[in-house]
């Protein structure tokens, strides 16, 4: 598989994982990987950390998108923006010869009350949007950098939750057509990130089953993110030149990294047994902001490691 074909059974990406894994930064590695096919890609936040666009150097995100990069030579653009349930609220009012009203309400904090009485009407209110999005088709794909896994399983379970509890309405009506988009397999799909540690893997497998099973969503292969590289043994000759000191540390910095890289291949080995998807493999980057020259690298890795599969 290529990315091409990877990024053509899709049109809706969520990106779920525990947070401390690199969700944000493997959805600006997607959205670059799906750029070099062509397509033109919006990355949505619906937490407000706005951290995908930062990772581009954009730091004030709005409701309104933005681009990102700029189409190139055999590239589609890539843009962002915010999602939340205040401005779709408003934006929706507008749209029905209500947007003084919808400001008004939105101010007083009127949506905070109702999500109070009906739970789950926030998240419906982004998902319809999401939905709109997709609709539109102005983008070939977008990417949802969702909350953290716990939150983001409540996220998609809230348009069930309320197709069970509203019997008809606008509100049963958007939930019965985000219910229909995430079924949808030929356009909506979560990919799962987590790194190869014990409790990122135990909470991946869980939200697995969970997204499977109770939401009926498709997952594409996980992401495992920040995988070692075993490192390769010094040269005996090159050891021997060093003083006992500088020795010692490095034979010592490489055992370290040695162990570090089994324990991960141990996780990965436990991730395969208890979850049929396949693996996608991003390496570890260093440092803890990255740039474009790393999404550039993380996109390579992505693509060889689609090829494998």
């Amino acid at each position: 598989m290529n990315g091409e074909q990877f990024f053509s059974t899709v049109r809706l990406l969520f990106v779920v994982g525990k947070g401390g894994v690199g969700k944000t930064s493997v959805a600006a590695t997607l959205a670059v990987a799906a750029a070099r096919t062509g397509r033109s890609v919006l990355i949505a936040d619906v937490d407000g950390r706005h951290g995908a666009a930062a990772a581009f150097g954009v730091h004030d995100l709005s409701y309104d998108e933005r681009v990102l990069v700029a189409a190139a030579s055999g590239r589609g653009p890539i843009a962002a923006r915010t999602i939340t349930a205040d401005d779709a609220l408003v934006e929706y009012l507008a749209d029905h010869g209500m947007g003084r009203l919808a400001r008004k309400l939105a101010s007083n904090g009127v949506v905070d009350v109702i999500a109070t009485a009906t739970p789950g009407i926030k998240d419906l209110l982004v998902l319809g949007k999401v939905k709109q999005l997709v609709t539109e088709a102005k983008h070939d794909l977008v990417i949802l950098d969702t909350p953290a896994s716990g939150h983001a399983v409540t996220f998609l379970r809230s348009a069930g939750a309320l197709a069970r509890s509203v019997s008809s309405g606008r509100i049963r009506r958007q939930a019965d057509e985000v219910l229909e988009l995430l079924g949808d397999h030929q356009r909506c799909r979560v990919l799962l990130v987590t790194v190869a540690e014990e409790t990122p893997v135990n909470e991946t497998i869980e939200t697995a089953f969970t997204l499977e099973d109770e939401i009926g969503v498709a997952l594409t292969p996980v992401v495992v993110n920040a995988v070692l590289e075993v490192p390769m043994a010094v040269p005996a000759g090159a050891l021997a030149r060093l003083d006992p000191a500088e020795r010692a540390a490095v034979t010592t910095a490489l055992a370290v990294e040695r162990s570090r890289a089994e324990a991960q291949g141990v996780q990965r080995s436990r991730l395969a047994n208890a979850l049929p998807l396949a693996q996608l493999v991003l390496p570890e980057r260093a440092g803890t902001r990255l740039g474009a020259d790393d999404f550039e690298a993380l996109s390579d890795a992505l693509q060889a490691s689609l090829a494998e599969l």
